[in-house]
């Protein structure tokens, strides 16, 4: 593109008329619900019964959809925009209804009088639309409504998106947030050679809901240096006088397209540069700009009062009605629409067509965008099994081999990466740089590895970074994975309810077309952070996840390596969910081989039969039931206890992959019926539950079933250290003696009969305790154990 040209004044009266008539859109979605284009004066009837909404936002972010719209059509640029202030929706309803788009997802809100009327009526109204840029709103990927996450997922949509520019409005409150500081560093990995571009726009308006913000406090030079300390060129734009405001705000967007495409032109034309500094806009403007001055007496524009509804008592008090009024006359709606309600051509001079248009971008709609990933056949990366419990692998590193071979097959294509905070290697991961480095855009020393400028590996040490990334890359068109300790899977929890919340919502729209499932790989698990102690020991976050929305949630504890790679198979190609994937990355006995893992897993929970010693067509006395990798190992090891002390019981061996299978399936789609789930776990038989996590989860899940009298779960306490990894089940009560002295004390009669086994059970948890504290390792009937039986 050629050097920044002033506007002229013919474009500058254009950019008003259309900014205007977003700011006069934005007011009477908050206000009315009759009387749209104000052909008649304006009465109680036509306001609101309950006033909601945020005014003091929306006129700077009617500035940007304004000028975004203006360098798509001048320059041709392809273009998308994350709305980060809370409560923007009034604007970005407005402006997509403004240029057509919603309208034509929405026909009874057309660009018309009738259609004005609804767009005002149902804006925070029962029935209607909420106040975030939710994903009613054509062109959003962003709600907008939990602060702190837009300038990651503007860079998530960023990456591998080489021809696209994100522009990121960054309310100067989220500004504030922990998220978004780290988010400033996400520069650092922006590849101009095969990336888009995020162009920050800064909004300081100055204030939050009830005070100052730090970043518009700041003196000038101060802010100048912090923002040039990120990496950016900051430029400036700074007024309340309209249209000075729309000249350097004109030209300031010009100036940031010329540096981003030069910046891009030599990445992609091989020239040897440093790290680019990009472009990033200040905008300055009044908080509520061109609203109402003062009300009642009191200053209101400029200042924290014009944060949500200036005008609170329209309806009852007369001044405030005619003041409303005023407001919005001063817009000039008759000069912005015709008779019919229409838009002028004056007002949509700028407005780009087709799905150049903001609200009809396929970025914003990434499952128009989406492609079924090339994964390779989980069999070629299979562990041999010729009997169960006999070798051990570490599950994550044969996993690694497929996510390696899954990147060389989508190198060219570039729509799958991984993200992980600092963890990758430590995850057993490491493989996949055999296909891809690190992304990595900052300076290297000799003695890096693996850091490379075009590298699809997402290392950050910033959760909220890699989830924001991750979400934006997601429902951008592509397809990711996050691996995590899982302790600190917590970190991001509010993030994924928030993006949970928004494939709930987008469900229900029949125009959003499903996005690829966003996944989680929690390792490094509280059972083997026996190293690390108690600050690494917490298995709640699956506990949060079921807490949502059951038709977009799942989780899966594969108890072994050939079934972590059939899950991983499986949520690779999930649309519209989160899955959550828990598995160690220790070595692990390998109980099935691959063709035994595809069908547990599809099953998601059966009967392990050859662990067992029920005789068919007979009942058990008594369930062994485990989730989770250690747990199933415990619960082996206690299966063989029980086989060599109390030959004579019938023990039944049940493994659980999927944990919503042990829902109703009236509460969940992977339910199981009240047949299927007793015909694993009867009614009248005492089963005992070893559980990856906090006991009381599986507790919630069974609660309605019939057995749940009779459900005896053990599971982490929330009582770790550092310690030998068999002394953490110990402590947790978990461990294979302690299981096998639960079934002596519920299966009827056997607390007599079995009193010597329960007494030897118990001996051998106080030499346990005795040795660990002499050897500092764990028992050698415990190390060297391993499945006894012929396993078929």
């Amino acid at each position: 593109m050629e050097s920044p040209t002033p506007l002229t004044e013919n474009d500058l009266l254009d950019l008003d008329a259309h900014w205007r008539a977003l700011n006069y859109l934005a007011a009477g979605q908050i206000y009315l619900t009759g009387n749209p284009l104000l052909t008649e004066e304006l009465r109680p009837e036509h306001i609101k019964p309950r006033l909601l909404g945020h005014w003091g936002t929306c006129p700077g972010l009617n500035l940007v959809y304004t000028h975004v719209n203006r360098v798509i059509s001048t320059h041709g640029q392809e273009t998308v925009c994350v709305w980060g202030p809370g409560h923007g929706g009034p604007s970005v309803f407005a402006g997509a209804w403004l240029e057509g788009t919603y309208g034509e997802l929405n026909p009874d809100v057309g660009r018309d009088a009738a259609g004005m009327g609804r767009l005002f009526q149902q804006f925070s109204f029962p029935g209607g639309v909420p106040s975030h840029a939710a994903p009613n709103v054509p062109g959003s990927f962003h709600e907008g409504g939990e602060l702190g996450y837009s300038l990651a997922h503007a860079y998530g949509a960023a990456l591998d998106n080489p021809d696209l520019l994100v522009a990121c409005v960054i309310g100067d409150g989220e500004a504030e947030t922990g998220p978004l500081a780290a988010s400033w560093h996400a520069n650092k990995f922006l590849d101009p050679a095969h990336d888009g571009a995020v162009l920050p726009i800064l909004h300081l308006n100055g204030y939050k809901i009830a005070n100052p913000t730090v970043l518009a406090r700041l003196d000038e030079d101060e802010l100048d240096a912090l923002l040039r300390g990120y990496g950016h060129e900051p430029l400036y734009v700074t007024g309340s006088d309209p249209a000075q405001v729309h000249r350097d705000m004109a030209a300031a967007m010009d100036t940031a397209l010329l540096r981003i495409h030069e910046a891009q032109r030599a990445a992609r034309e091989g020239e040897e540069r440093a790290r680019p500094r990009w472009p990033m806009i200040v905008l300055r403007t009044p908080k509520g700009w061109t609203g109402p001055d003062e009300v009642d007496g009191a200053p209101v524009e400029g200042t924290w009062r014009a944060h949500q509804v200036p005008l609170s008592g329209v309806r009852d008090n007369p001044d405030h009605l005619r003041q409303l009024e005023g407001w919005l006359r001063s817009y000039a709606p008759g000069e912005l629409f015709d008779g019919e309600g229409r838009p002028v051509d004056r007002v949509l001079a700028c407005v780009p067509d087709g799905d150049r248009r903001l609200g009809s971008s396929p970025h914003a709609n990434g499952g128009r965008l989406v492609r079924t990933l090339p994964l390779p056949d989980p069999e070629k990366y299979a562990v041999p099994v010729d009997k169960p419990g006999t070798r051990m692998h570490e599950p994550t590193r044969v996993l690694g081999g497929l996510l390696r071979d899954l990147m060389e097959r989508t190198a060219d294509r570039r729509d799958f990466r991984l993200f992980g905070p600092d963890e990758t290697a430590s995850n057993r991961l490491q493989d996949v740089y055999d296909a891809t480095d690190k992304a990595w855009q900052a300076r290297t020393e000799p003695t890096d590895e693996h850091l490379g400028r075009h590298g699809r590996v997402m290392e950050v040490l910033s959760e909220h970074l890699c989830q924001g990334w991750l979400e934006g890359y997601v429902l951008s068109g592509r397809h990711g994975l996050f691996s995590s300790y899982e302790a600190f899977a917590h970190i991001v929890s509010s993030m994924a309810s928030q993006h949970v919340k928004w494939l709930q919502s987008a469900r229900d729209i029949p125009w959003r077309v499903p996005v690829a499932g966003l996944n989680y790989l929690l390792t490094s698990h509280v059972w083997r952070q026996d190293h690390n102690g108690f600050s690494h020991q917490d298995p709640g976050f699956v506990d949060h996840i079921l807490n949502k929305d059951p038709h977009t949630v799942r989780v899966y504890l594969p108890p072994d390596t050939n079934s972590l790679l059939c899950v991983a198979d499986h949520v690779l190609r999930t649309r519209d969910v989160v899955n959550v994937v828990v598995a160690g990355k220790q070595p692990c006995f390998d109980w099935l081989d691959i063709e035994q893992a595809r069908a547990h897993c599809a099953r998601g929970a059966g009967i392990w039969e050859w662990a067992g010693t029920e005789q068919p067509g007979s009942r058990p006395e008594v369930v062994l039931a485990c989730a989770g990798d250690v747990p199933t190992q415990e619960t082996l090891a206690a299966a063989s206890l029980l086989r060599t002390h109390l030959p004579e019981l019938s023990v039944r061996v049940v493994n659980v992959v999927d944990m919503t299978r042990l829902q109703p399936n009236e509460e969940h789609p992977h339910g199981l019926t009240e047949r299927e789930f007793e015909a694993l776990l009867p009614r009248d038989v005492p089963v005992i539950f070893a559980y990856h996590g906090y006991p009381w989860l599986v507790h919630r899940l069974t609660y309605r079933r019939a057995v749940h009298p009779n459900l005896h779960v053990r599971g982490y306490k929330e009582m770790g250290t550092t310690t030998t990894p068999f002394d953490m089940v110990v402590t947790n009560d978990l461990d294979r003696y302690r299981l096998v002295m639960d079934v002596i004390d519920r299966v009827p009669g056997l607390a007599v009969r079995a009193t010597g086994v329960r007494q030897e059970m118990a001996d051998v948890r106080q030499r346990h305790h005795a040795w660990i504290r002499e050897h500092g390792t764990d028992l050698p009937e415990v190390e060297e154990w391993s499945w006894p039986g012929d396993g078929r």
